[in-house]
């Protein structure tokens, strides 16, 4: 009873930072979202450290890709244009050249480890960006926050669903090498809820259409369910329960966004087709 309550309020504080910093305002966003990347990959690269016995400059590398997160928001805001890139560019080049220097035992593997985590962690973060700024006829972009807060409820609704109904009836397990405790009862328990929330969405934003909305949702659940897969893969490679123990009752920041990070690329590519 005490570890459900802790894990509650934890989840109530943490999705509380969640839809403020979403819906707030752009600056709020840009706020939440760099921190969210660094804190990822501080907990990433710490595991590295720790598991595998590889040396980082955690905190120039954490640095890194938040850059690349402001870079994108830079860009996707219209404040500025490509060239704004050119900074996390540097930063890929200082990267490379203090290889030559650090005497690592495998530079090769410390490089792949090191880009993996800019690869699997900062940029989806920064593709966030290109979904909530809207282009619009004047210079700057519109900034418009209801799907990336669909993106993330979606997620919750998911969890909690499949939760609720892979506690109850599920018995055919989803991929048991990974994750035990994960059932095709639970999934589908899962999407059906998540649906069920896409219609909610609907009833308050009427400029998308309904098919749209359960089309996104189903997508998020898929993708979703796929990123938490990763993780856990990865973490049976790390041979750790969990990224870290930053949110009571949850584990680490990577714990929780660990959905995202794949879900964020099924959005992404299903607004190109919406638009188009």
């Amino acid at each position: 009873m005490k570890n459900l309550l802790q894990r509650t309020l934890a989840g109530s504080v943490y999705a509380s930072f969640i839809v403020l910093g979403i819906a707030w305002n752009e600056y709020s966003f840009l706020t939440l979202f760099t921190v969210a990347t660094v804190l990822c990959l501080w907990e990433f690269y710490g595991l590295l450290e720790k598991q595998k016995k590889v040396r980082f400059h955690r905190v120039f590398d954490c640095l890194g890709g938040g850059i690349l997160f402001i870079a994108c928001f830079l860009y996707a805001s219209g404040t500025s244009d490509y060239r704004i890139f050119a900074v996390y560019l540097l930063y890929v080049v200082i990267v490379l050249i203090v290889e030559l220097y650090e005497r690592q035992p495998d530079p090769i593997t410390h490089a792949a480890y090191l880009f993996f985590g800019q690869l699997y962690i900062a940029l989806p973060f920064s593709l966030l960006n290109l979904i909530v700024f809207v282009p619009a006829a004047s210079e700057n972009a519109v900034y418009s926050w209801i799907l990336a807060l669909a993106l993330f409820v979606f997620i919750w609704i998911n969890d909690t669903g499949a939760y609720i109904v892979g506690s109850l009836i599920g018995k055919h397990r989803l991929f048991e090498r990974i994750s035990p405790q994960k059932s095709w009862e639970g999934f589908f328990g899962g999407l059906a809820f998540t649906i069920a929330s896409s219609l909610i969405f609907n009833c308050f934003v009427l400029e998308i259409p309904v098919y749209h909305w359960i089309g996104l949702s189903v997508v998020v659940v898929i993708f979703g369910t796929l990123g938490d897969l990763i993780e856990s893969l990865m973490k049976r490679t790390l041979s750790v329960k969990d990224s870290g123990k930053a949110i009571p009752g949850h584990g680490g920041f990577l714990d929780r966004f660990d959905s995202f990070l794949l879900a964020v690329y099924a959005v992404f590519f299903y607004i190109q087709f919406i638009q188009n």
